[in-house]
């Protein structure tokens, strides 16, 4: 597999377009995801040094980019977790539990 990502320069300042930059992604993230893209991030940064090659950490750029752009809509995005939350527990989520406890609960 090539690395077939890369930042566009033609990309406008704080778009989550497909090219976006780490700082832009970073941005548009929840703040309890921006320290899991943090630690993503180095990990990935690493590996590529110690390997010579950027295929992972494009790979989770974009990984990281879909997720940004999900929570764009806090409303989609909190209806989203509870149905992922209840597919991977068999159990809905609590109207009155937060999108943080209910990603916790499910390991999400």
């Amino acid at each position: 597999m090539s690395a077939t990502y890369s930042v566009d320069d033609t990309v406008p300042d704080g778009s989550l377009r497909r090219g976006a930059s780490p700082r832009t992604i970073r941005a548009a993230l929840i703040p309890e995801d921006r320290t899991r893209f943090d630690a993503a991030y180095a990990d990935e940064l690493a590996t590529a040094r110690d390997n010579l090659d950027l295929t992972g950490l494009f790979a989770m750029l974009e990984r990281w980019r879909r997720v940004a752009v999900l929570q764009r809509d806090p409303d989609r995005f909190d209806a989203l977790v509870r149905r992922a939350a209840e597919l991977r527990t068999g159990e809905p989520a609590s109207p009155d539990e937060t999108t943080a406890e209910t990603r916790r609960r499910a390991g999400l």
